[in-house]
């Protein structure tokens, strides 16, 4: 594919000239092209040359980037192609690109393959960020399942007015006197058992 812009300036005939080729993958079973070169053409001949990585897409498909550039801030998809030419004194972005070199049909794009990766850096903050809750959360829950119950420290534990009311009715029951030598002793004869956790 070539842009042809006339002459701009100093620049002759200026022509941007856009390699593309097509290959059968037996994996997608189908046809897709591939950006290899793009050419800067002017005074008549070819200055500068950059190698195009990762701008394919299926043939029936367009390829879709915000930016395709050779600077390194926009991901460098334009690669120069040697040190020896000019290409290295060029700094070439196209914003809002979007190519297909196969099967057009009334002038119009296919549906487009977009550039954009699915591992931006916000969406693997936002994963990492969500994993963390989610340990949280994990750590959470398990406290609460291994958090004991005091319940049952108090269950057999008593108000003091009901221990109170319980020595006053059974005071006379509690003991009776043994009658033995003189001595006044005592016999327990109805024994209670209560406990009482602290």
């Amino acid at each position: 594919l070539s842009l042809k812009f006339g002459d701009i300036g100093n620049l002759k005939g200026l022509v941007i000239r856009l390699l593309l080729t097509t290959s059968y993958y037996q994996l997608s079973v189908q046809n897709w092209f591939s950006l290899h070169r793009l050419q800067l053409l002017y005074n008549h001949s070819v200055q500068a040359t950059f190698n195009a990585t990762g701008i394919h897409a299926p043939a029936s498909y367009s390829f879709h980037c915000e930016r395709v550039s050779s600077l390194q801030r926009y991901d460098a998809l334009l690669v120069p192609s040697s040190a020896n030419d000019l290409s290295q004194l060029w700094e070439v972005t196209f914003i809002d690109f979007q190519i297909q070199g196969f099967n057009i049909q009334e002038g119009h794009f296919a549906y487009a393959k977009d550039c954009a990766s699915f591992f931006s850096p916000a969406i693997l903050m936002g994963l990492v960020m969500s994993l963390i809750l989610l340990l949280v959360l994990a750590y959470a829950l398990h406290m609460l399942i291994h958090l004991k119950s005091l319940d049952r420290h108090y269950e057999c534990k008593a108000s003091p007015a009901y221990f109170a009311q319980m020595k006053d009715n059974d005071m006379g029951d509690e003991k009776e006197p043994l009658r033995n030598s003189g001595n006044e002793s005592y016999e327990l004869r109805n024994q209670q058992f209560g406990k009482i956790y602290i």
